[in-house]
């Protein structure tokens, strides 16, 4: 990563899940499935729901709002706002510029970054070039996702998987030597059907026939998924260790994208981790998307476990496919 004028780095985080709580018991009696099942398969026991009237836009704004806070700034004094999602509210405008609306951050720029379950990382990559050249002082990143929208409840291989939520972080200033040490950014757009919701965009567009054919939900060959993500998360996280001129030995705490726990624990494995080091929150939300390293994240400082000082890796993997990776030394 190429060295900047300042260090850039978190310096304020907040998260927001949904009050309503579907468990895998409450699955049991729409689809054939069982908690045993859901478990063994996947680690999930339960997810969170947004609200008939509530979108991303809305999960985003009170991640935000809490992020702002803990930081000690004002939105007047964002200059750039950066939301990671693939469920925006619309298609535009864009659902930066309606978390925009509802901080009255008027002085924020702001554009929305679709790369799936990578996409909080490759904002926080985004942010860090803006604040390392001096070009803005302070960048709301937001990672958020109303998936149950567009999930299949009827499908039981899908739907046990998916949950709604935020996670937002403040990106600023912080003194040398700590905050976003190196990043690795990756993609193969050759696997893009193994991951993807088919219609309702130009080559799609929303008909009877799309929706009578079930294509605005999530499709995935999950078998292809899992060994992609576990090859994607060692190497990304293997990576960015190296460009941060670190060994896995300096690792403190892995917060790694919450899909699945065998893929957790395989990544852990492999990078020579014990499980008391990774942040695991997938059994009470399921996957969140772009929400769910900020989220994890959010909740690892909460509890105390992440301290200034401490070097953090964060990986993910995503529908494209995608993947992605931060080295991070904790600055607060």
């Amino acid at each position: 990563m190429t060295a900047g004028l300042f260090s850039a780095g978190i310096i304020g985080i907040g998260s927001y899940v949904p009050e309503k709580v579907i468990t895998n018991q409450d699955l049991e009696k729409i689809v054939d499935t069982s908690d045993e099942w859901i478990v063994t398969r996947t680690g999930i026991r339960e997810r969170r729901i947004a609200a008939e009237e509530q979108a991303t836009s809305d999960l985003g704004t009170i991640a935000a709002r809490r992020a702002l806070e803990n930081a000690g700034i004002r939105a007047e004094e964002l200059d750039l706002i950066i939301v990671a999602t693939v469920t925006p509210d619309m298609n535009f405008p864009s659902t930066a510029c309606l978390i925009q609306n509802n901080l009255k951050a008027a002085r924020a720029a702001a554009f929305d970054v679709e790369a799936a379950c990578s996409g909080f990382l490759y904002s926080l990559a985004t942010a860090n070039q803006f604040i390392a050249t001096g070009f803005y002082r302070n960048i709301l990143v937001v990672g958020a996702e109303c998936l149950s929208r567009f999930t299949d409840w009827k499908d039981r291989n899908t739907c046990v998987l998916f949950g709604d939520g935020a996670g937002a972080a403040i990106v600023g200033r912080v003194e040398h030597g700590y905050g976003m040490l190196s990043h690795l950014l990756g993609a193969d757009g050759g696997g893009g059907d193994l991951l993807k919701l088919r219609a309702g965009g130009s080559r799609l567009p929303a008909s009877p026939e799309t929706v009578e054919n079930h294509l605005h939900y999530v499709h995935m060959e999950g078998s292809e998924v899992f060994k992609f993500a576990v090859r994607a998360m060692v190497s990304a996280a293997e990576e960015a260790v190296r460009l941060a001129g670190m060994t896995k030995e300096d690792l403190d705490y892995l917060i790694p994208h919450q899909a699945n726990i065998r893929i957790i624990k395989e990544a852990a494995k492999r990078l020579d981790m014990s499980m008391d080091r990774v942040w695991v929150n997938l059994d009470n939300y399921g996957n969140m998307s772009a929400a769910s390293i900020p989220v994890a994240l959010e909740e690892a400082v909460r509890s105390g476990r992440i301290r200034k000082g401490d070097n953090i890796c964060m990986v993910g993997f995503g529908g494209g496919l995608t993947w992605a990776s931060c080295i991070m030394k904790w600055a607060k």
